[in-house]
């Protein structure tokens, strides 16, 4: 991808502006998604012109203008070039998914951690994905493994959307969408409910802990995700652990603890896989 970019804008960029400009680009499907950096905000239609014009796949090259917010978790995009059509299709490990990159929450960068999680749950469990978006987690699970996963959003276009990528794939598992707030479904109907909890809000984990407990069999793991800010990368997954423990109300075992993507200088997006014992 960073070879391609650098090819992309050479001409029209510094080599110093096309480095600051790397870590900001995601394509998603026929769109593109750029955060630019302030210095560069003069030249973001130029850059989306040329992008469109030098990557063959892409249709539609947007600016993202807000950060992701709100209980939605939504963005504000601008077009730079191309058609101003914010639906796609994404692949990724043998599925696919119908992707609304203004209406829902969607990262191409968690590929790697999804088909980690895939890879550890076992037939036979159940699953709460308690901000499950558009059914990625949960849809990647469901497809390698005889699961059965709750996918719970607040949004109601990413629960839509997750009932229409459930119907898209060949699943060996089960998928059931649920739009609603985590803490109000588990509160009325997932008690005691799942072998493994997913809990994909790093910036609010800690408010939900309790939920995610609840929710929980009485062994079952919660794979805990925060942001964790650390002076060194090999400080991460042991700061991680440290908070965790540090707010978990019951016995827990850290069975490990990882970097999934860095998201600012010094400051990382972690995953803390936990057994807990109610």
């Amino acid at each position: 991808m960073t070879k391609m970019l650098k090819q992309a804008v050479d001409g029209i960029l510094t080599e110093a502006e096309a480095e600051e400009l790397y870590g900001a680009f995601d394509q998603i499907g026929n769109i593109i998604i750029l955060r630019v950096p302030d210095s560069l905000l003069s030249k973001r239609k130029i850059i989306g012109e040329v992008l469109l014009d030098k990557v063959k796949t892409a249709k539609s090259v947007y600016y993202q203008s807000s950060p992701v917010e709100g209980d939605y978790r939504i963005r504000k995009l601008e077009l730079l070039a191309g058609d101003d059509k914010t639906e796609t299709e994404y692949k990724e490990h043998g599925c696919r998914f119908k992707v609304d990159v203004e209406k829902a929450f969607f990262s191409p960068r968690l590929s790697t951690e999804r088909e980690r999680i895939a890879e550890i749950v076992e037939d036979g469990e159940t699953i709460i994905n308690m901000f499950g978006g558009v059914g990625m987690f949960s849809i990647v699970a469901a497809k390698k493994k005889k699961c059965h996963v709750y996918n719970i959003d607040i949004n109601p276009d990413a629960a839509r959307l997750c009932s229409e990528n459930i119907l898209l794939n060949k699943l060996k598992g089960t998928v059931e969408s649920i739009e609603g707030d985590a803490s109000r479904v588990i509160e009325e109907k997932l008690h005691d409910v799942g072998d493994r909890i997913l809990m994909l809000l790093p910036e609010r984990s800690d408010e939900f802990l309790e939920s995610a407990i609840k929710a929980a069999k009485k062994k079952a793991v919660i794979h805990y995700y925060c942001h964790t800010h650390a002076e060194k990368k090999d400080q991460v997954s042991s700061l991680a652990s440290q908070h965790f423990l540090s707010v978990v109300s019951i016995k827990s075992e850290i069975l490990g603890a990882k970097i999934v993507r860095p998201v600012g200088p010094r400051f990382y997006q972690a995953v803390v896989d936990a057994a807990i014992s109610k």
